[in-house]
């Protein structure tokens, strides 16, 4: 290592970042899974000056040479000097992304990765933009759950958390695209999984990141109003309803501090309640209004069916209700593969297979779209 040189951020004059953060920022902070450093460097040895922080959920990355993942690793609380690569070629420019894999987590509020620079013996390149760019926003699906560990396996833990395996990543790739993450698992459009109506994807959009907590990732900038117009989206591809499927499963929320309550409810016959299902339609609608004002110009794609298919009907209404009332045509419903006992994944969630099989029907709509468009 005594023939590298130290660059802070601010010193590299070609670096790509991906992911939604603060524009310009040294050192950088990476708030969400897919969030990522991107570089082209000479030289036979690169290394990454990363700052760490988490209490019980331990931040995952990975890193990538030429498109090929290299490693995927844990990284300790802490400063950290990273090696990504070393003894290669000296004058070869090789493509390198640094990755962060665990989704934003509210439930550990010191959950920190910040990049402070790089640590090399050659030289930067430019790197190129991607051909479109695209957001997806959604749950455990899309913060790759599941992708990783074994059948069976039932922790609720960031390893078994990706983006590496995740098929927003295998449609971005397919089609050239740099691809921004907003996910959360256990969320949904109106409510979690277990009927909290705070866990909803809608209301905290608009942030930069609101999907962390705590004063480190405040000072970092996470809760303040995102800037829309730092990039122009091509696509929006929204994967939710998961999770509000499974509120009408579940018993009541409630919360002792306040007293309030919140509950999807069945009918005796199993059915939903037609009240709580309007509820849900309009979350639907509501967010896609926001979507719309903040990306007037992206094709919106609202996808759904991983893991389920309950409320297809009610989303593919809450769409055309949506459009007749708003002549918003740019939009349209895509149906997913269903997660099987072939393509299951950890925790009951999709593997990499049926993330693989969600990926082909993207890219293929995506790429006939996009020749027409």
């Amino acid at each position: 290592m005594n023939n590298l040189k130290k660059y802070a951020l601010n010193e590299i004059p070609h670096y790509k970042v991906h992911g939604r953060t603060v524009p310009g920022a040294n050192p950088l902070p990476l708030f969400f899974n897919g969030s990522a450093v991107e570089l082209n460097v000479s030289g036979a040895e690169l290394w990454a000056d990363l700052e760490v922080s988490w209490q019980n959920l331990e931040m995952w990355v990975t890193v990538e040479i030429n498109g090929e993942l290299m490693s995927r690793q844990m990284l300790m609380p802490g400063t950290c000097s990273l090696c990504l690569f070393r003894g290669m070629t000296p004058n070869t420019v090789k493509n390198v992304r640094l990755t962060r894999e665990l989704q934003a987590m509210t439930e550990d509020e010191d959950c920190c990765l910040i990049v402070h620079g790089f640590q090399t013996d050659g030289d930067f390149h430019p790197v190129a933009k991607g051909k479109y760019t695209l957001e997806f926003v959604g749950d455990s699906i899309t913060s790759g759950e599941g992708t990783y560990g074994a059948i069976g396996e039932a922790d609720w833990i960031p390893m078994y958390m990706s983006y590496s395996r995740d098929y927003a990543k295998m449609t971005a790739e397919a089609l050239g695209a740099d691809a921004f993450i907003i996910s959360k698992g256990g969320w949904g459009v109106l409510s979690g999984w277990d009927n909290n109506p705070d866990s909803n994807i809608p209301s905290r959009y608009e942030q930069l990141c609101g999907l962390c907590c705590g004063k480190r990732n405040e000072s970092l900038g996470a809760f303040k109003p995102y800037d829309f117009s730092l990039r122009k989206i091509d696509a929006v591809i929204v994967n939710l309803g998961t999770n509000d499927a499974s509120a009408f499963q579940q018993p009541a929320w409630h919360d002792p501090a306040t007293g309030r309550t919140f509950k999807q409810r069945l009918n005796p016959d199993g059915t939903f309640q037609a009240d709580d299902l309007k509820r849900f339609q309009d979350a639907v609608i509501s967010f896609l209004k926001t979507l719309r004002r903040h990306n007037p110009q992206a094709h919106i794609i609202w996808c759904y069916g991983m893991l389920g298919y309950d409320l297809t009907t009610a989303i593919n209404d809450a769409i055309s209700r949506y459009t007749k009332e708003n002549g918003d045509h740019n939009l349209i419903f895509l149906q997913l593969p269903n997660t099987t006992a072939q393509t299951v994944g950890s925790n009951d969630h999709p593997g990499v297979l049926s993330h693989r099989r969600a990926a082909q029907v993207l890219i293929e709509y995506l790429q006939d779209y996009f020749s027409g468009n």
